[in-house]
């Protein structure tokens, strides 16, 4: 099927590695134009030429989307995008004892305030254009609650219900926007995890995949970034334009087996 997205114009947050950086290739895919936004410079350097390999246009952004600065200089380069993705933010797990506030805005500046902020802005430059769609990628953490992620539950919440209300008034600007919710997903960050424990465990860092409990994962897997990727890119095509203010659970149904 084609999507309908060559050249559209995707920026997309977090996108040097894990999530972002498949969902940049998935679109590339497709023959869309990209920008890519991340803190470091270097990293989205090699994003970049692993993009380009792809031959579709690839441009990036160094900015820090944890301030409002940071994001409105963002936007003051970058302010004419068909589709923008938002997927920048990781949120510190941990109960409420043992958290202190500096945690607490630690993780909200970045993907709490920091999707809030771009969907005004973005949200804004698209209406007055009369087209556009914003995909937040959030995470299970905010329907699937627990208390030793208390921090990332209660700002995943607040994204999705946010997520829900917006993308309930864009439609009359045909402007949609919708997010997704990934439960635990084999990026960069799971696989470092694992290899640290192997290297503890079983003395080599190799054998990380050993240690993946199948019995833990639907289909006896964790998900991969590039499905994640996959979702976001289909839903964002036009062909898909009556969906707006859902947010999609990604999670194999884990959240409904004891």
């Amino acid at each position: 099927m084609d999507l309908g997205l060559t050249d559209k114009h995707v920026l997309v947050t977090g996108a040097s590695k894990g999530i972002g950086l498949a969902t940049a290739r998935a679109f590339a895919a497709e023959g869309a134009r990209l920008t890519l936004v991340a803190r470091s410079a270097d990293t989205l350097a090699d994003a970049k030429q692993q993009l380009g390999e792809t031959g579709c246009t690839v441009g990036t952004i160094a900015a820090d989307l944890s301030t409002d600065e940071g994001r409105d200089a963002l936007f003051a380069r970058c302010p004419e995008v068909d589709i923008l993705v938002n997927n920048a933010g990781a949120i510190k797990p941990g109960r409420l004892a043992d958290l202190d506030m500096a945690d607490w805005h630690e993780g909200w500046s970045l993907k709490v305030f920091g999707y809030i902020h771009l969907c005004k802005l973005y949200s804004a430059a698209m209406t007055g254009r009369g087209y556009g769609t914003i995909v937040n990628i959030i995470g299970m953490g905010g329907r699937a609650v627990r208390s030793n992620y208390i921090c990332g539950a209660a700002g995943n919440a607040a994204l999705i219900g946010f997520t829900n209300a917006l993308g309930a008034e864009t439609p009359a600007s045909n402007v949609r926007v919708f997010g997704i919710n990934p439960s635990p997903t084999l990026t960069d960050r799971m696989t470092t995890m694992f290899r640290k424990r192997a290297t503890e465990e079983l003395g080599d860092a190799d054998r990380w995949q050993e240690l993946i409990d199948p019995k833990a994962f639907p289909f006896g897997r964790p998900k991969h970034p590039d499905e994640v990727a996959a979702l976001a890119a289909m839903l964002a095509s036009d062909k898909v334009q009556y969906l707006s203010g859902t947010v999609i659970d990604m999670d194999g149904g884990g959240q409904w087996t004891a």
